[in-house]
Order: C-alpha cells, then structure tokens, then sequence
C-alpha cells in the first residue's frame, strides 16, 4: 500500500509539472506594451504641427531615433490571453524647423480630415 501511494504522489508531480497540461485554474493576463494611438488621435494631427503639439496629441513617442532626432516612433503590442498578437506602428518625421513633414504606418489621416484643410 506504501508504494502505491509514493507511486500515485511520484505520478502526480510528474504530470502536474508538464507543460501541455494545462489546467483550468490559470489566469493569463493580457498584456499591452508602447503607446496607444487610436485614429482619432491621429486625425487630429496635421501637416506642419510643431513637436510639442504632437506630444501633447500623442504622448511621448517610445523611439526617437538618437541619430536622427526628426523622427519618431510609436508602437503598439497587445497578446491577450489566448496568445493572440496584435501590433500597431505609426512613425512621424519632422523637418529642420521642428514641424511635421509625413506620417507613415498602420494610421494615417483620414480623407475626411485632409479635405477640412488640415
């Protein structure tokens, strides 16, 4: 009976310390990273706004590129708890005189926005 039991114990540390068991008890959290840009936050941007008024529509971009200080990136990851990824990149360049030139990546301005002039 004695072996029984250490063999049942021996058994149950094997199979619990398995990685493709997967119990039900377990909570994966999902986790976000980078900056949230949404397309509203990007349509209020336009052609030729200065740095500061980008970082206070945006936020602080997660990149400045250290050798080319003109331009800026913002990413975006998100995996929820079924590992299902999602990843979003919008990517800003200034000119000399501190003033947006292009915006390129997975949001840009709507046409709605660039036909009320901005």
């Amino acid at each position: 009976m004695r072996l029984y039991s250490i063999l049942v114990l021996l058994f149950a540390f094997l199979f619990s310390s398995c990685s493709w068991v997967q119990f039900p008890s377990i909570h994966k959290v999902t986790v976000q990273q980078g900056n949230i840009v949404s397309q509203d936050m990007v349509d209020k941007l336009h052609i030729g706004m200065t740095k500061n008024q980008v970082q206070y529509i945006l936020g602080t971009p997660l990149i400045i590129d250290t050798f080319n200080p003109s331009y800026w990136d913002y990413y975006y990851t998100k995996v929820d708890s079924n590992n299902n990824k999602s990843k979003q990149q919008v990517s800003l360049k200034f000119g000399e005189d501190n003033r947006l030139l292009n915006i390129q990546g997975d949001l840009s301005i709507t046409e709605k926005t660039q036909q009320l002039g901005y």
